[in-house]
């Protein structure tokens, strides 16, 4: 008891210190109207205040912050203590910046994360901005849609071609009747295919047929001839032979001038006709050089479109010997075992022989026509006997074929004349 009679609320201290000083001073006060009074009251009670407090001290720091808001009841204690209690629990926006924070909280605040999010007037729709599309994106796929659509169109168009000239039939046609040339048939085939598959070319085609005689060359360019005439017309094929147009050298001059003719009438006529001629010519070996620079005059490329869109077959013996030796010498090796390496070796040793006869074969393709095996020879005999309306006995046939000429190398026996003779045997029958 005597403990808390000793001891003093500071709060009741103040109060009463308060109400001492407002005492002394009755007659001022009195002069004054009560709003002033109170306000003098309430300024001496501040001043009391800090000079009853510690600077340190919590609970005047409490007590200040609460004078200054102009929450404090002076009048009772009890109310003082609730105030305390409620300010040290609660928070309270103050510009002091002297006052520190309450021993609760952290020294350091914790650095608040800036929110990435745009915040957008409230009365706006919270919408990102549209975006500008370019216009040129869509330029750019129209075009690539139309670049597609030309190449799609091309590629029927390349197919609407080759069904247009049956290369496929051809194909099966050349190999159901000309024996031994296997290499040869695909090769032709495969030019054709590449070449005549568009309209559009920027050299004509030549190809030239070379090797002995006998193995089918000239017998393919009937083929050629026959077929082509068939799908074009007969005015889209020119199948020569310089033996027969131009038999007599004399009349060289002549044979250039009809030859040049007739190539210019049938080019401009297929452009016309949106077709690409065909000019088989045989008997190449039996031209003269002037005919031949007239022949290799259509051959350039720095012609007109018309005379680009052409193709001319060279058939002749040249080099029919280099074929023989080169077959003869590898007949024993594994060379010719391979198609490709084969067709390869024969190129390599026809086209210096050519190239000495005339420059114009610099710009053709070659393909040779390699010996034909006994085999073969006795396929010739069956169909040419067929074809007069004999019966092909086996053993008659072999006969007639052991009446021929081989060569023999390698366990194979090739035949020197090949099929030539076979006609002639027949007709004997």
């Amino acid at each position: 008891m005597l403990e808390k009679i000793g001891k003093r609320d500071p709060l009741q201290e103040l109060t009463m210190e308060g109400r001492k000083q407002a005492l002394k001073s009755p007659q001022k006060l009195s002069l004054l109207s009560s709003p002033v009074r109170a306000a003098i009251r309430l300024r001496r009670t501040a001043h009391a205040f800090k000079k009853n407090f510690l600077p340190g001290d919590s609970k005047a720091k409490l007590l200040q912050r609460q004078v200054s808001l102009g929450r404090a009841r002076l009048g009772s204690a009890s109310a003082s203590l609730l105030s305390q209690a409620s300010f040290e629990s609660s928070q309270y926006f103050t510009f002091d910046t002297s006052v520190q924070e309450p021993s609760t909280r952290s020294s350091k605040r914790k650095k608040r994360c800036k929110n990435p999010r745009v915040l957008y007037p409230g009365n706006s729709r919270k919408y990102l901005p549209a975006e500008h599309k370019s216009k040129a994106k869509r330029c750019l796929l129209l075009l690539v849609g139309i670049v597609c659509f030309q190449i799609l169109n091309a590629i029927e168009n390349l197919d609407d071609n080759l069904l247009k000239y049956d290369l496929d039939g051809l194909e099966k046609t050349m190999h159901r009747e000309v024996f031994g040339q296997a290499l040869a048939i695909e090769s032709i085939v495969a030019l054709l295919k590449d070449y005549l598959a568009t309209h559009i070319h920027n050299k004509p085609l030549v190809i030239s047929f070379n090797g002995p005689s006998g193995v089918g060359k000239s017998h393919v360019g009937w083929l050629l001839a026959k077929h082509f005439r068939s799908v074009m017309g007969q005015s889209s094929v020119l199948h020569y032979f310089a033996m027969y147009h131009c038999p007599d050298s004399a009349s060289t001059s002549a044979c250039q001038q009809d030859l040049s003719k007739t190539i210019s009438e049938m080019v401009t006529q297929a452009e016309i006709e949106e077709k690409i001629p065909v000019f088989i010519l045989d008997e190449v070996e039996f031209m003269t050089t002037a005919l031949l620079e007239t022949l290799g005059g259509f051959f350039q490329t720095n012609q007109t479109n018309e005379f680009l869109n052409a193709v001319y077959i060279l058939i002749s013996n040249l080099g029919g010997n280099e074929v023989v030796n080169v077959l003869l010498q590898n007949a024993s090796s594994d060379l010719l075992l391979q198609p490709q390496r084969k067709v390869e070796l024969l190129q390599a040793a026809l086209r210096p022989v050519l190239d000495q006869v005339h420059p114009l074969w610099m710009l053709a393709e070659i393909v040779p026509f390699v010996l034909l095996e006994k085999s073969h020879i006795l396929s010739c005999f069956y169909e040419e006997m067929m074809s007069e309306g004999l019966y092909p006995d086996p053993s008659h046939v072999e006969s007639l074929a052991s009446q021929l000429n081989y060569y023999t190398q390698g366990g194979q026996q090739y035949a020197i004349t090949g099929c030539k003779q076979v006609v002639a045997k027949v007709n004997l029958l």
